[in-house]
């Protein structure tokens, strides 16, 4: 730094006595018309070779709802190859990797209950596919992290992947180019793409065979190096951190984008080191305000325990020693109208038609860092049936025998924002009405943001900042031009 100090000022003192005289030209003739909407493209232009290294939001469209009854699922559509074709995955924050269905898959759906038509990417059909090797860097950093797999009879790099409700697949891995939306100054730009690493499915088994909520693959937001939000990171396309806003009612939908979404009442959380899911530190659940009588060691993260993020559950687990404690301390809040049944073997509750779930008591999951998650009686409780003149309620937290694991699936996620914040090592979330549009930036804590619209499954974006955002651009650019010039 004094090096360059120092030759500024020799470089400074040469043009003081030396003056040197600069011809300037003019890019636009003062004697041709030239539109705004020209100069401000030019301008975009020069910004995105000057910003090569300056991530953008890049905007996914979100379709599906928590509710079991409906869907049970939230999920995307992403463009993969040349053309680029339409593939519909569900958003799992639980695991990494992004891989749809293949031709001649054994096991694959033909047909989706959902109102989707399915899709099968062939590697063969696209210009600019090509398959990854077990020599390449990507596929090493993938059996690193027990993504990928490479065998001796064969130089392809493959894998295997089995889900908690006992469906799995296998394929192989390709490289090929993934076409997104994305932001710049307000602007949503529909052809940008980068080349990613995805999975090729031709073997599935499980719940991933049924039709009646079939979609066409897996897009998995997870931390590790074969991660999409990875990938477009080290390319340096969008920036190390994810926001999603999952609408609960029934229309469902949402908001998920590589950025930030800045709201005022996030509050964040650190994640558990070197964990290779979205751990999070739980350290007691509060029920109207009172602690329960819960040993913290009991959410503590080792070996299959700690407390888990996760987007592609759709209720949500507690660890076996706190589900009855917090089953208890429900039961003994609500009023005396309210009569507590059993349900195939879940806590309900019968309440009158004149009554609502408000009368049931407020949750609070207590995090490292002071940030409280606040639940509602929707957050925790799931509409069953309607019995003469009541409606039955069921927990919907549920707790695996013999586990001692917590998993925060969209019961809980819904209609609150959660940020996924990997450059820092941190979940934020605050609750929020996901209909509304959200504010996002590009860079984690700061930076200009942009303002994306929920709910439509082609996308939409305006300008928050309105015709100001001009003057702002065009200030800056001047700017630019006299700093260069000095």
């Amino acid at each position: 730094m004094a090096a360059a100090f120092l030759f500024a000022a020799a470089l400074l003192a040469a043009v003081s006595a030396s003056p040197v005289t600069l011809t300037l030209e003019r890019a636009f003739p003062s004697d041709h018309g030239v539109e705004l909407s020209q100069l401000r493209a030019w301008d975009s232009l020069r910004h995105r070779r000057m910003l090569q290294s300056t991530n953008y939001v890049v905007n996914f469209p979100v379709k599906g709802t928590f509710d079991p009854s409906q869907v049970g699922l939230y999920f995307t559509k992403v463009k993969l190859g040349t053309p680029p074709r339409e593939f519909y995955v569900q958003i799992d924050t639980g695991s990494d990797v992004l891989w749809v269905s293949c031709g001649s898959c054994n096991g694959c759906p033909q047909t989706s209950g959902l109102p989707i038509q399915l899709n099968y990417f062939d590697p063969g059909s696209s210009s600019t596919s090509s398959l990854i090797s077990c020599s390449d860097r990507r596929c090493r950093n993938g059996v690193q992290s027990s993504d990928a797999s490479c065998s001796g009879q064969s130089n392809q790099c493959t894998y295997t992947f089995q889900y908690g409700d006992g469906s799995g697949t296998s394929g192989y891995y390709v490289s090929d180019l993934m076409h997104f939306a994305s932001i710049f100054e307000g602007s949503l730009t529909t052809n940008s793409s980068a080349s990613v690493v995805f999975g090729c499915s031709n073997q599935q088994t499980g719940d991933l065979t049924k039709s009646d909520r079939a979609v066409d693959g897996i897009f998995g937001f997870g931390q590790q190096g074969l991660s999409v939000i990875s990938q477009l990171s080290s390319q340096g396309i969008a920036p190390r951190v994810f926001s999603h806003c999952l609408k609960g009612d029934n229309s469902g939908g949402g908001v998920l984008v590589l950025g930030e979404i800045v709201e005022p009442n996030i509050v964040f959380s650190p994640l558990v080191p070197s964990q290779p899911h979205y751990n999070l530190n739980l350290q007691s659940i509060s029920v109207n305000g009172q602690i329960l009588p819960i040993d913290p060691a009991v959410f503590a993260t080792s070996n299959n325990r700690g407390t888990i993020v996760d987007s592609g559950t759709t209720l949500a687990y507690l660890a076996e020693e706190a589900y009855n404690p917090f089953v208890n301390a429900i039961t003994a809040a609500i009023p005396q109208s309210v009569r507590s049944v059993l349900s195939r073997g879940n806590q309900c509750y019968l309440i009158t038609t004149s009554s609502n779930v408000d009368i049931f008591p407020q949750v609070s999951l207590n995090f490292a860092g002071g940030a409280s998650l606040v639940l509602r009686p929707q957050d925790y409780l799931m509409p069953q049936n309607y019995i003469g003149e009541g409606s039955v309620w069921c927990i919907g937290f549920q707790k695996i025998p013999g586990q001692s694991v917590t998993i925060l699936g969209d019961l809980v996620l819904k209609d609150k924002i959660f940020v996924y914040d990997l450059a820092g090592q941190r979940i934020g979330w605050a609750n929020y009405d996901c209909s509304l549009p959200v504010n996002v930036s590009a860079s984690a804590g700061r930076g200009r943001s942009e303002f994306v619209d929920a709910g439509e499954i082609n996308g939409s974006t305006c300008s928050r900042d309105g015709p100001h955002m001009l003057i702002k651009t065009l200030f800056l650019a001047l700017f630019m031009h006299i700093t260069l010039f000095l």
